[in-house]
């Protein structure tokens, strides 16, 4: 039988060399609650990721902390996600391994891909209400729409708007503080 530590070291040592390991070209690598996920990145995916961070660095200006692809902790046992687009607070500084913290992510956004959207509404939606992520929107090409959720509260978003392509998303309220054109967001 397994000593449950040396499972514990085992994991530990695993996720620190798939955190090292580029993704082959063209994928998002990610770790959800344990696994690895390989998600091909498409046209599609790329155009809204653009737009998203287009309408970032317009509204915060080129020097903003936008990130896209970038492997980040969560809390949880084995959450390493790539989040499509996210957005770290001004003057945020990277850990001692120069990772940015969960703790500065002010938006995330994730563009559903055919095979890992039970991830983006299940367990990361709830790793990002837990690590209290103020904005977290997912955009979906198939459906032609977004979800946005607000108001991090006791591991759930209080506030679920769902928005359909065409229309704009007013975040204004929120530590966004922009409207997002969504009119211009492909769909697959």
């Amino acid at each position: 039988m397994a000593d449950g530590r040396c499972d514990e070291l085992g994991r530990d040592a695993l996720l620190e060399q798939l955190e090292q390991m580029p993704a082959p070209e063209g994928y998002k690598a990610e770790i959800v609650e344990g696994a690895v996920f390989m998600t091909p990145q498409c046209d599609v995916h790329w155009q809204t990721i653009r737009r998203i961070v287009r309408a970032l660095d317009d509204h915060f200006g080129m020097d903003a902390l936008v990130t896209s692809d970038v492997r980040i902790a969560f809390p949880g046992e084995r959450n390493r996600f790539a989040p499509d687009v996210a957005k770290i607070s001004d003057g945020a500084e990277k850990d001692e391994f120069g990772r940015w913290r969960h703790q500065d992510v002010e938006f995330i956004a994730e563009i559903i891909s055919k095979g890992t959207a039970p991830n983006d509404y299940g367990p990361k939606k709830a790793v990002y209400a837990l690590a209290e992520i103020p904005v977290y929107m997912i955009a979906d090409p198939y459906l032609g729409r977004c979800r946005v959720f607000t108001e991090p509260q006791e591991g759930d978003y209080k506030v679920d708007l769902t928005v359909a392509y065409g229309l704009p998303i007013d975040l204004t309220h929120t530590v966004a503080g922009i409207t997002l054109a969504t009119g211009e967001f492909p769909r697959d």
